[in-house]
């Protein structure tokens, strides 16, 4: 039995060069992927505070089943 994928695409934007949201189906917590070329980097998006951005357990369910 396939275990469901830990991180959930929520977000993209472009094709050889962008941004994607992911977001971690155990904590929450987005991350944004900034990719170009053969290039990328991630980080967690922080919010005003410089606290991480937390997607409630049932908003990832509900993103899962789109």
């Amino acid at each position: 039995m396939a275990q469901p994928k830990r991180f959930i695409k929520i977000y993209s934007q472009g094709k050889m060069q962008g941004f994607e949201v992911w977001a971690d189906r155990d904590t929450g917590v987005q991350y944004l992927f900034a990719f170009s070329g053969y290039a990328a980097g991630i980080t967690p998006l922080l919010n005003a505070d410089g606290k991480p951005v937390v997607t409630p357990k049932e908003e990832l369910e509900r993103l899962q089943e789109e």
